[in-house]
């Protein structure tokens, strides 16, 4: 190429960006000045909002896909804009909750801490990601937030909700944000962002979770901001969190009580640290392994493993978790049966925790057995992306062994022979049984819980487990399961009982 087109050619190169970048400002700034102007939200101190809105539970509900069951809150947040701080009280009520139930959340200097007034307690990580999530991305911050990225960038206009919409991009520490201006006002629609959550019980099964916030119900307030009194969020393509803001006051009267956190609440908050379930040891220190009967093992945790030697092979119930998790349950597998093969795991639930660490065995090739109805959710979990914290699936992607169980499967075979059960029960309709007919012993999956004092948890539940020993003949002597110890099952049938029988009225 001749040195004039190279040198044309190179100014090019280097321009395109530059251009970019600086439609992207301009955007940005007539965003801004839409909203109010750059110097209003740059000066602004705090802000107090208050309304009412609704959490979809998503991995708590029935099923994957909606309805979901939900949580209604009434709300009430005075935010520091200027120092990043928070104080947001609410009330929620929901399915378990029979009365409104209080709930206080302060931010203050990094830290985290939930519970009632006066009765705070140290939150954790995935807290603190939530809150800095839920003041960095609100409509008072995110133009700043993007004004202020070093990579502020344009990317091509889309329609969304039927309206054209400028994009913008930038990256706000290791996440990956997009911001959809509206073509015709400039306010801003959506904020779209791209983030790992490790510390979380739930999202960290998903690796990148993709969260998108929109706005509307434009409203000018006392003071001349624009703000939007109506909030959505969805995650992962589901809706997630709505909200109504019903007051807005610019500037409110803040006192530093509201963000006060004792010295024993900062000291439990930076000894927990980050602490990811990537790396969580296998087990609890208080509770060692139980073997229920000679090459069945249980490794009693937040979520049980139970290990089960056959004449051919391992077979591990349940995955949980995450990656990392499953490794060092493939460890213990060969410390404790050296030079035998893990030949599949079960995957008894479609709980997200329950599932999260099914992405190990399939970089390395060990077959799945999931139940029907719980494959889609299992795929969904093999194809989810990893760029930001990449497991091992992630690094060297493989192909899932899924071995659907649509019916009554004999898994193995020998004394510690399995039959995989589907349970079809109402609230066990997306759970596996495993019967092991030699000893009589019945993995519940997550169907039965016990509680402090002993009880069970939801014994609707639990009649569920006998109406699946009932129809499918299985003399049962114990159970167990993913939050179930070694259990008498005669306890499990005499807590039914109890609850069957005739419930005495007096007269009036």
């Amino acid at each position: 190429m001749p040195s004039a087109l190279l040198a044309i050619a190179t100014t090019l190169l280097f321009a395109v960006p530059a251009l970019a970048a600086g439609a992207a400002h301009d955007r940005v700034k007539a965003a801004a000045e839409a909203m109010g102007g750059e110097a209003q939200l740059r000066t602004l101190q705090g802000l107090r909002i208050q309304g009412v809105g609704h959490w979809n539970l998503l991995e708590q509900s029935e099923r994957p896909s909606p309805p979901f069951l939900v949580l209604y809150e009434q709300f009430d947040e005075v935010r520091d804009v200027q120092h990043g701080r928070m104080h947001l009280t609410s009330k929620r009520r929901g399915a378990s909750f029979e009365d409104w139930k209080p709930l206080v959340t302060v931010l203050a200097n990094g830290v985290v801490a939930m519970g009632q007034e006066g009765q705070l307690r140290s939150a954790g990580p995935a807290q603190l990601q939530d809150a800095r999530e839920r003041l960095d991305f609100a409509p008072e911050r995110v133009l700043l937030t993007a004004l202020d990225a070093s990579d502020l960038r344009s990317e091509k206009d889309v329609v969304m909700q039927d309206v054209l919409h400028h994009v913008v991009a930038f990256h706000h520490g290791r996440v990956r944000v997009r911001l959809f201006l509206n073509a015709n006002t400039q306010l801003p629609t959506a904020v779209e962002t791209v983030d790992a959550h490790p510390e979380d019980t739930f999202w960290s099964v998903w690796g990148d979770v993709r969260t998108l916030l929109s706005f509307q119900s434009w409203s000018l307030e006392a003071g001349g901001l624009r703000y939007p009194r109506s909030w959505d969020w969805e995650r992962n393509g589901q809706a997630y969190h709505s909200q109504v803001v019903t007051a807005v006051a610019l500037n409110p009267p803040m006192k530093e009580g509201d963000f006060a956190l004792s010295e024993d609440v900062k000291k439990v908050f930076e000894a927990r640290g980050a602490k990811p379930f990537e790396s969580m040891p296998l087990g609890r220190p208080d509770a060692p392994p139980v073997e229920l009967v000679e090459g069945v093992l249980q490794i009693p945790g937040r979520w049980n493993i139970t290990l089960v030697k056959q004449e051919d092979g391992i077979v591990v119930l349940e995955g949980p978790l995450t990656s990392g998790y499953s490794q060092r349950v493939l460890e213990e597998c060969s410390k404790r049966f050296p030079n035998m093969k893990v030949k599949a795991v079960v995957s008894t639930s479609d709980a997200w925790p329950h599932v999260g660490g099914l992405r190990e065995y399939v970089a390395r090739g060990i077959p799945l057995e999931v139940l029907d109805i719980n494959r889609p959710l299992v795929e969904r979990l093999v194809a989810s992306p990893r760029t930001m914290l990449p497991d091992s699936l992630a690094q060297a992607s493989r192909a899932a062994k899924l071995r659907v169980v649509s019916k009554r499967k004999v898994l193995g075979s020998g004394k510690n022979r399995l039959e995989l059960i589907p349970a079809r029960t109402e609230t066990g309709e997306r759970m596996l049984f495993v019967w092991m007919p030699e000893h009589q012993l019945l993995y519940t999956s997550d169907l039965v819980q016990r509680l402090p004092d002993d009880s069970f948890f939801n014994v609707q539940q639990v009649s569920e487990a006998v109406d699946v020993a009932t129809r499918e003949t299985l003399a049962v002597t114990r159970a167990f399961g993913m939050h179930l110890g070694p259990t008498e099952w005669e306890t499990l049938t005499s807590a039914v009982e109890k609850a069957r029988a005739p419930v005495k009225t007096a007269l009036p």
